[in-house]
């Protein structure tokens, strides 16, 4: 049986979680696919869909220099 995933809900937990572990969103995310045997890349989709988390994660990104400043994120 599949489970439907909730993409609110996700963004939730992943604010939750950075709130409550003082986690950057990237760690944040990363944690949440662990705890859930979430892929990553099946997460990478919801990311690419939902405007706010993905602009946080790519000034997160840009601020630890892991994209250039402009550049996007290829999810």
């Amino acid at each position: 049986m599949r489970v439907q995933f909730d993409s609110n809900n996700f963004i939730h937990q992943i604010n939750e979680i950075c709130t409550t572990k003082k986690v950057e969103y990237i760690d944040a995310v990363i944690m949440w696919c662990e705890k859930n045997n979430v892929e990553l890349e099946f997460i990478a989709g919801v990311i690419k869909k939902e405007p706010t988390i993905k602009m946080r994660i790519q000034a997160e990104a840009e601020n630890l220099n892991f994209l250039k400043s402009g550049a996007k994120l290829p999810i």
